[in-house]
């Protein structure tokens, strides 16, 4: 399928659109998700409609009798993001091939890690393999943070929740992360990428990208949690351009099966630099879990040489 050519937007474009998320809303004071959903709304070249999954985003953007959507806006259930918007699309389509309307619109769905990687997993596979024309974005913050941050399948190996409390019988979570994007993948999208707030032209190019490309789209987005990472608000863009210096979130895009990496960095920095001052590493630091960071640095180091191999680099 053929991917839409989109070239980098500059800061004038984007500051030249309006505001589709307005101010106001009860997200918490550094909290990734509003910037990260700013800047894909500016990025927006036709109109659009969401579907928001149970979680922050949704909670604390609708509060009744307020919202903070300037466009057409669905609350679904935790689960089922993918299957609301894409029934919205079918619906589109079918009134677009009986004449009833000419207008080009857009179909966005939004979920957090917990929404995407676990419980809506099956709904965002089934409408990926069906093909329908969306875009679907991960807000991916490592945890269910809405309902009092719990482990997700996306939490780090060693990540202090409160499902997988450090202390004397866990060092916190047991397991690595799952590879969400690997898994949208294999479904053989015409696109698929991973982006980070703190690359705002990285991530703006690729939503409109992702927008315009017929058939499902989907990125994977890094989301700081200053409140469930325990972390100092004024350093969430900071937290999330660590993230990707220290290749624990790479950016890149694949089209068509096709891989290519869309940052290297100069000085690959240790994951320890992203780790130090949240909280939710802090027992790592502790004499008898250097096993556990090493361990962490291995797997990235590991997926980072696997991606350079995929990207034919």
């Amino acid at each position: 399928m053929a991917i839409t050519e989109t070239k980098s937007l500059t800061l004038k474009e984007l500051a030249s659109t309006s505001d589709l998320l307005a101010g106001g809303h009860r997200l918490c004071p550094g909290c990734g998700h509003s910037i990260t959903v700013r800047q894909i709304l500016h990025a927006s070249e036709n109109p659009v409609v969401i579907a928001t999954a149970t979680g922050c985003l949704e909670v604390c953007t609708s509060v009744f009798p307020y919202t903070s959507w300037r466009v057409p806006w669905i609350h679904s259930a935790f689960e089922n993001a993918a299957a609301t918007i894409t029934g919205v699309e079918a619906m589109y389509q079918a009134r677009r091939r009986r004449g009833q309307t000419d207008k080009t619109i857009r179909f966005i769905a939004i979920a957090g890690d917990g929404g995407t990687y676990d419980i809506g997993l099956q709904s965002l596979s089934g409408a990926l393999e069906r093909g329908h024309d969306f875009t679907y974005i991960c807000l991916n913050n490592e945890a269910y943070m809405n309902t009092g941050d719990q482990r997700s399948s996306a939490s780090p190996l060693g990540a202090d929740t409160t499902t997988t409390p450090a202390g004397s019988a866990i060092p916190g979570k047991q397991q690595h992360t799952k590879d969400l994007t690997a898994i949208v993948v294999a479904h053989n999208v015409p696109y698929a990428a991973q982006a980070s707030p703190s690359h705002w032209k990285d991530l703006t190019t690729k939503s409109r990208k992702a927008m315009n490309t017929p058939g499902a789209t989907f990125i994977n987005v890094m989301s700081p949690c200053p409140r469930g990472w325990r972390s100092d608000a004024a350093l969430t863009v900071e937290y999330a351009k660590l993230a990707v210096d220290t290749c624990i979130w790479p950016l890149y895009e694949v089209e068509n099966g096709k891989y290519k990496l869309n940052y290297k960095p100069k000085n690959k920095l240790p994951i320890t630099d992203f780790m130090k001052g949240q909280g939710r590493f802090k027992h790592l630091f502790k004499k008898g879990n250097e096993g556990l960071i090493e361990s962490l640095q291995q797997k990235v180091d590991t997926d980072w040489e696997r991606l350079l191999k995929l990207c034919e680099l």
